[in-house]
C-alpha cells in the first residue's frame, strides 16, 4: 500500500497552552486541522509495525503477520486504533469533502475496507479462543465506523458498508450475547470501561434504529449505574486513564434519562461540580512522558473527559447553574488535550487524532443537543 506520509513528519497543533484552565475559547476547527488529524491517520493504517496484538493461538497454523490475521485493521499498532483511524477518515471526508487530504483518503479505505478483507476479519472474529476479542472497546469503535459509513450518503460509502456488514453483524451479535451475563460494570478508564462502551453502542443503535439492541444498551446502562452516587472524582485521574470513569458514566446517562431527570440525577451523582465559573474543580492532566504507550494515555483523557463535559452540558436545560463551570472545564481540556495531539510520538500519534476528531466534530452529540446550550 502506499505510503501517504515519510514517518519523520512532526504535526505540530499549537491550540494553546497545555494544562491552563482559560476562558479563552480555542480556535475554530477548520480544513487545516483537519488535514492534520487526517495526516496522522493516513501515516498508520498501513504501516504494520511496531504492532501490539492481542492474539490467541491454538496451533501453529495461527502464528501470522498482523496483515495476514486481518487484513483490513493491521495499522496503527493495534486492532482497535486501526478501527477508529478508519473511522477518522471517514469522519473528516464527511465533514470536509472537498478538503486537499480527501483523495488519499478515500483510496486508503478503498484499500482497506475490501469485501475480501472483511470476510477474513469477520472469520477471524469468530476463530476459537476469541470471544473476547476487543471487547467491549473495539468492537463498540467498529459499529461507531458502520454507523459513519451509513450516514454517508455516497457511492462508494454504501460499497465499504455492505462489504463492513458481516464483520458489523459478527460484532453486534458479541455484544448481544455479553451484555446480558455481565453483571456489573467495569468502572476503569482504559479499554475496558463499559459506559464509554455502552454510549457507542447506543449512538450507534439508534442510528440504525435498532431497537432490540438500543433497548438491551440503555437496560444495561440503568441496571448498572441508575443507583449510583457521589462519584469519587476526587480519586482521578488513575496513571494510564484515557477514559474518565464519572464522567463516562455521566456522559451515557446523558443518553438514557430525560433531561429533568438528567438533570437531577447529575446532582447527587456529581456534587462536586461546581456552581461558580471561576472556582476550577477539575483541572487537565499533563502525561509525564508521551513516548511510553501507557503514560501516553493522559494526552488522551484531557479529550474524552473535554467532549464528555460537553455531552453532559448538552443535555441539561440552559438555566442549569451549574453550566459554566461545566463549560469552563471543558474548554481548559479541549485546548490541553489538542495541543498534545502533535504526530511527535508514535505512542500517541496512533491514536490521539481519533479522540480529537470526536471532540471537534461534536460525534456523540445530537443536532439539538449541541444547540441546546448555545456553544
Amino acid at each position: 500500500m502506499t505510503k501517504y506520509v515519510a514517518c519523520g513528519i512532526v504535526l505540530v497543533l499549537i491550540l494553546g497552552k497545555a494544562g491552563a484552565q482559560s476562558t479563552e475559547r480555542a480556535p475554530m476547527f477548520d480544513v487545516k486541522a483537519a488535514e492534520r488529524f487526517a495526516t496522522l491517520a493516513l501515516a498508520c493504517v498501513d504501516k504494520e509495525y511496531p504492532n501490539h496484538i492481542s492474539h490467541t493461538l491454538n496451533s501453529d497454523a495461527d502464528v501470522a503477520p498482523p496483515r495476514k490475521l486481518t487484513p483490513a485493521f493491521y495499522g496503527c499498532y493495534d486492532w482497535h486504533s486501526s478501527v477508529h483511524g478508519h473511522w477518522l477518515l471517514v469522519r473528516l471526508i464527511r465533514t470536509f469533502p472537498d478538503a486537499p487530504f480527501v483523495p488519499a483518503a478515500r483510496d486508503a479505505l478503498r484499500q482497506s475496507l475490501t469485501a475480501d478483507n472483511l470476510a477474513q476479519e469477520a472469520a477471524y472474529l469468530h476463530g476459537e479462543g476469541r470471544a473476547s476479542f476487543e471487547r467491549p472497546y473495539g468492537l463498540a469503535w467498529l459499529l461507531q465506523l458502520a454507523a459513519e459509513l451509513k450516514e454517508w450518503d455516497d457511492p462508494q460509502a454504501r460499497e465499504m458498508a455492505a462489504n463492513l456488514r458481516p464483520l458489523e453483524q459478527a460484532a453486534r451479535e458479541r455484544l448481544s450475547a455479553w451484555l446480558p451475563k455481565l453483571s456489573n460494570p467495569v468502572r476503569i478508564g482504559e479499554h475496558d470501561q463499559t459506559a464509554f462502551a455502552l454510549g457507542l453502542i447506543l449512538d450507534y443503535a439508534r442510528s440504525a434504529g435498532d431497537t432490540n439492541f438500543s433497548d438491551l444498551a440503555e437496560s444495561k446502562a440503568r441496571q448498572f449505574y441508575f443507583k449510583d452516587r457521589n462519584c469519587p472524582l476526587a480519586y482521578e485521574p488513575s496513571g494510564e486513564d484515557f477514559l474518565s470513569p464519572c464522567l463516562g458514566e455521566a456522559d451515557l446517562m446523558r443518553r438514557v434519562l430525560p433531561g429533568k431527570e438528567f438533570a437531577e440525577w447529575l446532582r447527587t451523582f456529581l456534587p462536586q461540580i461546581s456552581t461558580t465559573r471561576d472556582r476550577p474543580w477539575l483541572q487537565p492532566v499533563v502525561s509525564p512522558d508521551p513516548s511510553d504507550p501507557k503514560l501516553a494515555h493522559l494526552d488522551g483523557l484531557n479529550l474524552s473527559r473535554a467532549w464528555m463535559l460537553e455531552g453532559i452540558a448538552a443535555a441539561l436545560p440552559r438555566s442549569d447553574n451549574r453550566l459554566p463551570a461545566i463549560m469552563a472545564a471543558a474548554e481548559a481540556h479541549r485546548r490541553a488535550g489538542l495541543a498534545a495531539v502533535t504526530g511527535a510520538h508514535y505512542e500517541g500519534g496512533h491514536w490521539l487524532g481519533s479522540f480529537a476528531v470526536y471532540l471537534v466534530t461534536k460525534r456523540g452529540i445530537s443536532p439539538t443537543q449541541a444547540s441546546g446550550t448555545g456553544r
